[in-house]
C-alpha cells in the first residue's frame, strides 16, 4: 500500500504539481478521485470530512491531511529529501517563486484556460484582461529562466514543479507560446526527466468539461 494518498483529477494542474513530484521523484503514490466537475468539494461531507476550502489536492500521508499546493510540495520536499532546498536562502527564494506562482503566474493562466480553453468562452473582455497578466506573469518567468536552468540554485526543485503545474496543460489559451522561448525550453528539461509524463496520463477523471 502506498504511503502517500492524493485527492486529485486530471483537469487541475494544481494535482499536476504535486503528481509531477511523485512522478519524477519515482515515489509510489495512490489517487483518490474527486470528482469536481460534479460538486463533489462542494458538498458538506466533502469539507468537513476531507478539505474545509473545498479545493483539491489535499494530501494524505499517515495521519497528517495537508491542502495548498505549495504546502504540500514543501512537505513532500522536507519528508522525502528531494527537490528541496540546500541553504536557508534557497529555501526563502524557492518560498518566493511558489508565492508568486500562485499569486499570478499560476492564479491568472489557470482561470483564463478553464475560461479559454474549456468552457470555450471566445473572447471576452474578462478573457483579454487575464490573458494580459498571465503574459505578464510568463514574462517575468521567462526572463528568469533565460539566465539559468531552473528557478533556484541550477537544479530541479518545488519551484520549478508549482510553476509546472499548468504549463503542460493542452488547452488552447490564445497565448502565443513562442513568445517565451525560456520557458519552452525549461520545459523540454523538465519533460525529457525520467519519470515525466502528460499530466492526462498520471490523474485520474475526464480531461474535457
Amino acid at each position: 500500500m502506498a504511503d502517500f494518498k492524493l485527492h486529485c483529477f486530471a483537469l487541475s494542474g494544481n494535482s499536476y504539481k504535486v503528481v509531477l513530484f511523485f512522478a519524477l521523484a519515482g515515489i509510489e503514490w495512490e489517487s483518490i478521485f474527486v470528482d469536481y466537475l460534479g460538486g463533489e468539494t462542494r458538498t458538506e461531507e466533502w469539507r468537513k470530512t476531507i478539505n474545509e476550502q473545498g479545493e483539491a489536492p489535499v494530501l494524505e500521508h499517515g495521519q497528517t491531511k495537508i491542502s495548498q499546493s505549495g504546502v504540500i510540495l514543501d512537505y513532500l520536499a522536507e519528508v522525502t529529501g528531494q527537490f528541496g532546498a540546500q541553504t536557508a536562502e534557497e529555501r526563502r527564494d524557492i518560498m518566493r517563486w511558489i508565492l508568486f506562482d500562485n499569486h499570478k503566474f499560476t492564479s491568472y493562466y489557470a482561470t483564463l484556460r478553464f475560461m479559454y480553453g474549456l468552457q470555450k468562452s471566445g473572447e471576452t473582455p474578462v478573457v483579454e484582461f487575464l490573458r494580459l497578466r498571465a503574459k505578464a506573469a510568463y514574462a517575468i518567468v521567462d526572463e528568469h529562466l533565460a539566465h539559468r536552468a531552473f528557478m533556484v540554485g541550477e537544479r530541479l526543485t518545488i519551484a520549478d514543479l508549482s510553476l509546472a503545474g499548468y504549463v503542460f496543460m493542452p488547452e488552447d489559451t490564445g497565448i502565443d507560446h513562442g513568445a517565451f522561448p525560456a520557458i519552452a525550453a525549461w520545459k523540454d528539461r523538465i519533460s525529457s526527466m525520467p519519470g515525466w509524463r502528460h499530466p492526462y496520463d498520471l490523474m485520474p477523471g475526464p480531461t474535457s468539461l
